[in-house]
This record gives C-alpha cells, sequence and structure tokens, in this order.
C-alpha cells in the first residue's frame, strides 16, 4: 500500500508526462519494491519555480527540480531494493522532463511502522495480524 507523493517546482507536466510519471512509478514500486499495483497511490502537484530554492537561491523562471516521497511500511524492503527505487525513480523523472533539473532531485523511501499508519481505517499491522476477505 504505498502512497507516494511527488512534487515538481518550475516544469509544468503535460497530460503525457503526468501518464509516464504515474504509470512508471508505479512499475517501481511493484517490480522494484514489490508492492501491489492496485494499491499504489500516487499524489502529484507542482508550484513555481521561485516557491523552491537551491543554496538559499530561488530558482529562476526556467528552472525546474522535483522532489519524491514514498511511503512504505517499515522491514517490508531490504536496503539494495531501496537503493536500486531511488536510482531507478531518479532516471524516470529526468528522463520524463528531458533537461537537467536545476536542483538536486531528491527521492525518499519513508518507512513507518506498520502500527503507525493504514488505509481506509485499518493500519497495515492490523491487516497483517486478520486480512480481510478481499485480502486488503
Amino acid at each position: 500500500m504505498p502512497l507516494l507523493r511527488l512534487h515538481i517546482a518550475g516544469q509544468h507536466p503535460t497530460a503525457a508526462q503526468m501518464t509516464t510519471l504515474q504509470e512508471g512509478l508505479t512499475r517501481l514500486m511493484a517490480g522494484t519494491l514489490g508492492k501491489r499495483s492496485d494499491l499504489t497511490v500516487i499524489g502529484l502537484c507542482t508550484s513555481p519555480p521561485a516557491c523552491w530554492s537551491r543554496g538559499g537561491v530561488a530558482l529562476d523562471e526556467a528552472g525546474w527540480t522535483a522532489s519524491l516521497v514514498a511511503h512504505v511500511t517499515a522491514g517490508t524492503n531490504t536496503e539494495a531494493e531501496q537503493a536500486a527505487f531511488i536510482a531507478q525513480a531518479h532516471t524516470l523523472i529526468a528522463e520524463t522532463f528531458g533537461r537537467p533539473a536545476t536542483a538536486p532531485i531528491y527521492i525518499v523511501v519513508d518507512e513507518i511502522p506498520a502500527t503507525g499508519w493504514g488505509y481506509d481505517g485499518r493500519t497495515q499491522h492490523a491487516r497483517r495480524v486478520a486480512p480481510s476477505a478481499d485480502g486488503r
């Protein structure tokens, strides 16, 4: 049940780029981190470049960057899997926009204890202890 938050500054993605990012990140979550595609949720938001800075200086109008936070349940992925996801997600984001970012693209795999998060009113821990009839 991964939850991803992709924030893009400066470069407003086209509909095709949004689809590329959403489908690509979902594939990476499934293929690299072993997460269920049907439970992967991605929130994508944008902001003007001036809202972001590098070294204390706001990005100029032509600048762009991105940050991605992928929330997953603690202990469900190895260090190698997380490193592979970070590398592959960076490549996906950078290649989607076709030009170098003007600030670092940060990617975080945020491991949350199974007791500290969930969806549809149930924690991940509760789902492990007593799965629902539909396997969620």
